[in-house]
């Protein structure tokens, strides 16, 4: 099939690629001159492990190709995706919906015979239906179908989740579109992967629902893990206790600083405000915001609770991503923690094995060094942020040789605390005492 994505950003870029290499034949359109120049020198804008070789796979089998303008695609395309950005509208906490409209403009304008519009971006329930609205308006007289197919995609290990779903959503009750759309991912209903067809506003209120639990869940263990250190308990074994329950799970019960990155933020907030504008307030949602958003902003303060007055004091920062395997630092919790640290007088030099770059636009007087080794040498305290794998086995007796005192803060509790303090460290971790 012919399929044609707009947008290459991290949803775009990684389905795009898939889609290629099930054989389909894909072109990626974009309005960044600099992306598509990237990647037509073969070039990943962003870090995904192995995006680099299947997008250098399909580029050479001729199934992928990157372009400006994607007229000519979008007319011969019998699927067009739309995978733009959804960010969080500044002032009330809507998603913006602004680049996914102007795509519905563009692709009616062009689209030639019977085409299945696909919303790949994440959108609040009822986008859908304002796409159709959008394209009939331009297009009174045009054959197509808009159809939501989410994607449930996760950082650092995008490509599995797409090749080997937990499920594929598409919300349509048009049978052309879900014949259309049954072909196109029939390489996975060959291996029996479920595909699940609803109503488009249910598909889309999937995908919130989805992410808005998980956020919940991740929320809930932080604060049983400050709930541990008061009582004394461990929320390690905690966590394991609970997620044996097949009703429960073992997933997303990590205690640490708070989640981030591109989806969690953005989409329960959006949430909340998409409930409220119908009258059907999401309260532990709401409160799953609030206190995420309050735990990331205290996490400074356990780092004063442990070394005292930060004032003139070296803090060394592991990890700066919001999580391992990707270099995206969109809501991570070092956005939050790091300026707090400088607020209270401290100089904080840091390490991230693929944040760097961006570290580099995001902060102001902060010290990128090349290592771990390196992020060690002077501090008077080393707070590892991020769970890269990398930081699980550093030589402690070198860690600690090179700083001006052993203090460990660890914000993911890689390490053991029986371990970290036969070494000679003062250690501090999340919910055990």
């Amino acid at each position: 099939m012919r399929v044609t994505m707009i947008g290459t950003g991290y949803v775009g870029l990684v389905s795009g690629a898939c889609f290629a290499d099930f054989g389909h034949v894909v072109t990626c359109v974009d309005k960044d001159p600099s992306k598509i120049e990237r990647l037509e020198r073969g070039e990943i804008p962003i870090f995904e492990p192995g995006l680099d070789d299947l997008v250098a796979k399909n580029v050479k089998a001729g199934r992928l190709s990157f372009t400006l303008d994607g007229a000519e695609a979008i007319r011969d395309a019998e699927v067009v995706f739309i995978a733009v950005g959804t960010p969080t509208r500044r002032g009330d906490g809507h998603a913006d919906l602004s680049y996914v409209y102007a795509a519905a403009e563009e692709i009616a304008s062009l689209i030639d015979g019977f085409t299945v519009v696909v919303t790949k971006s994440t959108v609040p329930v009822g986008t859908g239906d304002e796409v159709e609205a959008i394209m009939r308006r331009v297009r009174p007289d045009g054959e197509f179908a808009v159809v939501s197919n989410p994607e449930f995609l996760r950082e650092g290990a995008a490509i599995e989740d797409f090749k080997r779903p937990d499920r594929v959503v598409i919300g349509t009750e048009d049978p052309r579109a879900r014949a259309v759309m049954g072909e196109l991912y029939r390489p996975l209903s060959l291996s029996d992967f479920p595909v699940v067809y609803t109503a488009r506003r249910t598909s889309e209120l999937i995908k919130y629902a989805g992410n808005a639990f998980l956020a919940m869940k991740i929320t809930f263990i932080n604060e049983m893990a400050d709930l541990c250190e008061k009582v004394g308990a461990d929320v390690q074994q905690v966590a394991k206790g609970i997620g044996l329950d097949g009703r429960i799970g073992s997933k997303f019960l990590h205690a640490g600083p708070g989640y981030g990155g591109s989806c969690f933020p953005k989409d329960t907030i959006a949430l909340v405000r998409t409930a409220q504008q119908y009258g059907a307030p999401v309260r532990l949602i709401e409160t799953t915001v609030e206190v995420n958003d309050a735990r990331k902003k205290v996490m400074a303060k356990r780092v004063e609770a442990v070394i005292g007055d930060l004032a003139g004091k070296t803090i060394g920062i592991l990890g700066l991503t919001f999580k391992p395997n990707t270099d995206d630092m969109r809501d991570s919790p070092s956005l939050d923690i790091i300026p707090a640290l400088q607020a209270m007088g401290a100089k904080v030099k840091a390490f991230d094995p693929e944040g760097m770059r961006e570290a580099a636009h995001l902060f102001t007087d902060l010290e990128l060094v090349d290592g771990p080794y390196e992020v060690a040498q002077g501090a008077d305290a080393l707070v590892l942020l991020t769970e890269w794998d990398q930081f699980r086995a550093l030589d402690l007796a070198q860690i600690k040789n090179r700083m001006n005192q052993p203090v460990l803060i660890d914000l993911r509790n890689i390490y053991k605390p029986a371990e970290a303090r036969a070494a000679g460290f003062l250690y501090s971790s999340i919910g055990r005492a």
